[in-house]
């Protein structure tokens, strides 16, 4: 069975002329934010990629066939519609059997964007290990995509409602590089700290760049995490946000949401706990994060030239 990748045309003609590309994710639409700012947002990440010198590849499975680089039309698809399916490696084969429209999580972007031979890649925060894994084990498929994938994952950290220290432990077996930028802290998403240490730090995207593609000529597989910090103004400090947190867990505990629905479930509350801030700074990392991976892949194409 073949399954032909549809390029957007602005993709397409990127790949082609070896011009800088950035894989954007779709669960961050349809699962991340309400209806219409989940759709603002998405527009101002691809406009964030292209201004700071890359091309926008949003990607996506429409009616079953997997789409690089969406068109506004079928951006306002997910942003509106309650029935795409949240699709991570395990369900990527249903979604294109069964003709599905399915937006992709940290996993499935990096299967696809690999597929697809875009290198670089920006979302908001990577899944992890769930707190209370000696309970519930959940672990989420982001981690050993890292591991399989030759894609550089730029992210605010792992996402706060994770066991932080228990996912760099993983990151670490797996041999995930986790390469603080401007920072030696591993940032929690809306902090810009976690009191734990990153084993490595770039300071300038041509310092990623640099250091990936060593990795990649060394014949070492898989990717790369590259640990933004959100920006300062839009902070939530860690000791601010972790009682919304908890109390966000407790929640889910009781309507008994686990697995795939957590994620979502969790973030929603939060953002109902906290009057909107932990949204706002969700969008602001998001576009920062997209502006770093621009200037990544913008950086390892000049050094591939």
């Amino acid at each position: 069975m073949k399954f032909p990748l549809k390029y957007s045309n602005e993709v397409a003609l990127a790949i082609q002329s070896s011009l800088p590309v950035v894989a954007l994710e779709s669960t961050i639409i349809s699962h991340g934010m309400p209806y219409p700012k989940n759709l603002e947002v998405a527009l101002l990440v691809e406009s964030t990629v292209r201004s700071n010198g890359a091309v926008p590849a949003t990607i996506a499975i429409i009616g079953g066939e997997i789409h690089i680089g969406l068109s506004s039309s079928e951006l306002e698809i997910f942003a509106q519609s309650s029935s795409v399916m949240k699709c991570s490696r395990r369900d990527l084969p249903m979604a294109i059997s069964a003709r599905l429209n399915g937006a992709t999580t940290v996993s499935a972007t990096m299967i696809l964007a690999k597929m697809a031979g875009i290198k670089f890649f920006a979302t908001g925060g990577i899944g992890g290990v769930h707190r209370g894994f000696h309970t519930m084990p959940d672990v989420s498929a982001d981690l050993q995509e890292f591991h399989l994938s030759e894609v550089v994952v730029v992210s605010a950290g792992a996402k706060a409602i994770l066991d932080l220290l228990a996912t760099l432990e993983v990151l670490e077996t797996l041999g995930v590089p986790v390469i603080g930028y401007q920072t030696d802290e591993f940032p929690a998403f809306y902090s810009r700290s976690s009191g734990l240490k990153t084993p490595l730090r770039c300071n300038t995207p041509e310092e990623v760049a640099s250091f990936v593609g060593a990795k990649w000529a060394m014949g070492l597989n898989g990717g790369a995490l590259v640990a933004n910090p959100i920006p300062a103004e839009y902070e939530i400090p860690q000791n601010s946000i972790e009682p919304y947190i908890q109390e966000a867990l407790v929640l889910a505990e009781k309507a008994a949401i686990s697995g795939k629905e957590l994620t979502p479930f969790l973030l929603k509350k939060l953002n109902e706990l906290t009057d909107g801030k932990s949204q706002i700074a969700n969008q602001a990392l998001v576009i920062n994060n997209a502006e770093l991976a621009a200037r990544i892949a913008l950086a390892y194409t000049n050094l591939l030239t």
